[in-house]
């Protein structure tokens, strides 16, 4: 039996997982699974040791308060995988974490995998010089990625992304409507505040305020906000509440792919919700802004290395997407932004033309590619082992 230890954080990387683990399993006959898993993996076939929404924290003054938790969650699952000896430990994104972790696994002769390159382009790019010295393979889902760590060797493979592969990126608009049960009198707009209670406490006012603002030149617009979990969506109700609007805004249960594919603009947070935008080609504008402390501190020590924050941009290498990024992530601002775009069908098409092209580079039957990554590193450490 073929046994993987895995660890996944969030929503996003817990469905990449499930992908990857019924990758494997068509690959592989007989195949075990353990480690933090959220449900889709959990669905799949993993043994959860912790669940994946422990270590669900973002930004540096964030991580503080939670840091002795994940520390000891990180001691916990690090003494089940010594004492369980795994062939392979996979990590899947939460890079502070599984970077962490697969250093000290790596130390003790079990191969490491990194599923979803951190964002070392962006900040501190210093770090590709360590993380090939503990990680075996990374797999990265953007084709410049791999280039920087394949400098110091074959330590890297694109593999393209899941959900360039899911989403076909034609039009369902209008079932989408049906589905969600809009009913248009106006332009429809779909709204992500964030897959995290941070990102809703800082931005669910600041989005509220802005449909309002909208509202007062479009007063048939649709509002539509998928909502990860019934905690977050009870978050952004009081959001709308305290701006007035919560009786003419339709919140719903997960559901984000129908929310955006319904809407004819998007105002998201940034994060893996401008991709899914980007791949069901909807025009978006985005916003967002961090803790002050965690600003300062990035701001003060220069660690951030890009001009653009949202994955539209990075993967052109140009703002083709408007972004409203802390003191600018403000309501006058934000309804200005969406305005123009509502406003200008050539700067909606503008984008869309870009979203098909990207979404082509990025469709490479991500789930299957990794999965064959990660069968010839195994296949390598065999034969290492045999000689």
């Amino acid at each position: 039996m073929l046994r993987i230890g895995i660890v996944a954080g969030e929503v996003s990387g817990d469905l990449l997982a499930a992908r990857l683990m019924v990758a494997l399993q068509d690959r592989f006959s007989d195949i075990e699974f353990t480690g933090i898993a959220g449900p889709s993996m959990i669905r799949a076939g993993c043994k959860p040791i912790f669940r994946a929404d422990s270590l669900s924290v973002m930004g540096l003054a964030e991580v503080l308060g939670h840091l002795p938790n994940l520390l000891f969650i990180r001691r916990e699952i690090y003494r089940y995988f010594i004492s369980k000896q795994p062939d392979l430990f996979i990590g899947v994104d939460a890079p502070d974490f599984n970077l962490g972790l697969a250093k000290k696994l790596h130390r003790s002769g079990i191969p490491t995998v990194h599923y979803v390159s951190p964002s070392v382009w962006a900040w501190r790019p210093g770090r590709v010089r360590e993380i090939v010295q503990y990680v075996d393979r990374v797999l990265t889902l953007f084709p410049f990625e791999a280039n920087l760590y394949n400098r110091f060797g074959n330590h890297a493979r694109f593999v393209g992304h899941p959900l360039a592969d899911e989403i076909s990126g034609s039009d369902g608009t209008q079932n989408a409507r049906n589905l969600l049960a809009i009913d248009r009198h106006g332009p429809v707009l779909a709204v992500l505040p964030g897959s995290r209670e941070s990102e809703v406490s800082r931005l669910g006012d600041t989005f509220a305020k802005t449909i309002k603002i909208l509202r007062k030149s479009y007063p048939g617009m649709a509002c539509v906000a998928p909502m990860v979990n019934s905690k977050l969506a009870t978050q952004f109700r009081f959001c709308l509440d305290r701006a007035g609007i919560v009786e003419n805004f339709k919140l719903v249960d997960g559901m984000a792919r129908e929310a955006l594919t319904a809407a004819d603009v998007v105002l998201t947070a940034s994060g893996t919700a401008c991709l899914e935008a980007m791949l069901v080609n909807r025009p978006m504008v985005v916003a967002y802004r961090i803790s002050p402390i965690t600003h300062f501190i990035v701001k003060a020590l220069r660690l951030l290395k890009v001009g653009q924050y949202s994955l539209p941009n990075i993967l052109a290498n140009e703002e083709i997407v408007p972004e409203l990024m802390q003191s600018n992530a403000v309501p006058e601002k934000i309804a200005a932004t969406l305005t123009q775009l509502l406003q200008n069908d050539e700067a909606r098409r503008a984008q869309t033309v870009r979203f098909r092209a990207l979404h082509e580079e990025l469709r490479c039957n991500a789930s299957v590619q990794a999965a064959q990554a990660i069968g010839e590193l195994l296949a390598e450490n065999d034969r290492s082992l045999r000689e």
